[in-house]
């Protein structure tokens, strides 16, 4: 209403405040008011829209495992969480990713886009100035050569009285806003990328160094069949299995070593360096790497924080302004063009006079189909961006629930490996013990350290799934990011 009264007061304005309006004021009066109120009466009906709400999505209030007390975000992830693992050249690795990344500086760089875009909206509702300059040469048959000389400017201005503009300016801000939220989730992705691939690397190091240990225990006890079998204590096809084997064990070494070479050639590329010029220096992973203790009872607004789906919310408030900005276009629209300029004959003499006009101008759309129709596509592709919110969100909560069973139940498959480790290497002590004495052979020995090579390697293997599964959860419940109001900035 305030800015329904200012267009009338700038309709006053335009006409003459003081004594009697001529003629041509009063024709004015006549036709420019009442069409105006027409115009507002058929156009305010369609325009007014419901503050922007969350869309409905489904909503938990506890995740399922593990049960606990609740804590605080603060103490359930921190903002740089991977420092948890304490390892300093994962820290180091990070930082370098963070800085190198070329998917994370596409990601900056289209912020930078979205934040120049909301300038350019906003220049909309900003006057044009063009000037011009010009001349006129001219020369006739049995006519005097004419020449003549024009200088003019013309200022435009499309007053944003109903808000149009903003509307769209405020689109674009949140637009801007998801953009940033996109960088936040490229950020997330990539940390946990990095984290779980040289997570690999030092498991394949030590996966490695179990796989030579196997190969020579197996060599010996491959010298111990052929030692039998020439003494005709046993068969042919012992040792040709016993040979097959060393070609298993030798055929998985290779394949080791090529997944280490591809794993460090993936990590050169997420830091941002060509493939083959990162080396990561050889380690164990689980004499270099703990799992942090992830706290009971994770808070379920957690999920608030996770960047994409704030960017997915940000969309869904970008497309209701612009549902708002395209019904204002039902509205009027006034716009003032401003004229001056000069003419002569001669450049002397163009400066000597001017002429300045006024043009002011209502434009009321009675009939533009386009208007309708792009109300339409509006608040169609609002319906898109809120499904596509819901179907993040729903994405996020299986994600969370899928990270906490599969913690939960790979640390209790890693605490039954370690105790099968613990009484395997019983067994090989007292092996020990017994061979010391006389009372089994040597090839039962190697037997027994062989199934215990194999355990350990399962421990291994199930620690680094600890490991991955550990930054999937932090991943998945946001990696540490405040919470985010999604609304309209504030002018």
């Amino acid at each position: 209403m305030r800015k329904i009264t200012h267009l009338f007061g700038f309709v006053s304005r335009a006409l003459p405040a003081g004594g009697r309006p001529s003629a041509g004021d009063a024709q004015m009066r006549t036709y420019l008011l009442p069409g105006l109120i027409v115009a507002l009466l058929c156009g305010c009906a369609g325009v007014s829209q419901a503050p922007y709400q969350r869309p409905d999505a489904p909503a938990k209030t506890a995740w399922s495992n593990p049960p606990g007390a609740t804590v605080s975000a603060a103490e359930a992830i921190s903002p740089q969480w991977w420092r948890e693992f304490r390892d300093p050249a994962l820290d180091s690795l990070v930082t370098r990713a963070v800085a190198g990344n070329f998917d994370l500086k596409l990601l900056a760089a289209r912020i930078d886009v979205a934040n120049a875009q909301i300038a350019e909206v906003r220049a909309g509702a900003l006057p044009t100035v063009d000037v011009g300059a010009g001349s006129n040469l001219e020369k006739t048959t049995r006519q005097r050569f004419s020449k003549s000389f024009n200088l003019g400017t013309q200022v435009s201005w499309d007053l944003d009285i109903w808000g149009q503009t903003s509307k769209g300016v405020q689109a674009q801000t949140a637009e801007f806003r998801a953009s940033e939220s996109d960088w936040r989730a490229g950020y997330l992705t990539l940390v946990a990328s990095v984290s779980t691939t040289y997570f690999q690397i030092l498991q394949l190091d030590e996966q490695l160094e179990r796989q030579r240990a196997a190969l020579t225990k197996n060599r010996q006890i491959l010298t111990i069949y052929e030692t039998m079998h020439r003494n005709g204590l046993a068969p042919d096809t012992q040792v040709m299995r016993q040979r097959a084997e060393i070609n298993r064990l030798t055929k998985d070494e290779l394949e080791l070593r090529r997944s280490r070479t591809v794993s460090e050639n993936a990590l050169a590329t997420l830091v941002g360096v060509p493939a083959g010029e990162l080396k990561v220096s050889p380690g164990r992973l689980q004499e270099r790497v703990q799992a942090p203790v992830v706290p009971a009872g994770l808070p379920a607004d957690l999920l608030t924080r996770r960047p994409d789906v704030v960017a997915a919310e940000f969309r869904v408030l970008s497309s209701h302004n612009l549902v708002g900005q395209a019904k204002l276009a039902q509205l009027p629209s006034v716009s003032l063009t401003g004229r001056g300029g000069t003419a002569a004959f001669s450049l002397g003499d163009l400066l000597k006079s001017f002429t300045f006009g006024l043009l002011p101008s209502v434009n009321l759309p009675v009939f533009n189909p386009g208007i309708k129709a792009r109300i339409a596509t509006t608040e169609a592709q609002t319906k898109v961006f809120e499904n596509d919110y819901k179907r993040t969100v729903i994405a996020a909560y299986e994600e969370v629930e899928n990270a906490l069973v599969n913690l939960d139940a790979h640390r209790r498959q890693h605490d039954e490996l370690r105790m099968q480790v613990q009484h395997l290497e019983r067994v090989a002590a007292h092996t020990e013990v017994q061979l010391a004495a006389g009372l089994i052979s040597q090839l039962e020995v190697f037997e027994t350290e062989r199934s215990l090579l194999a355990a350990q390697l399962e421990v291994l293997l199930s620690h680094q799934q600890l490991l991955s599964d550990t930054v999937t959860l932090y991943k998945a419940l946001g990696g540490g990011w405040t919470p985010t109001e999604v609304a309209n900035a504030r002018d």
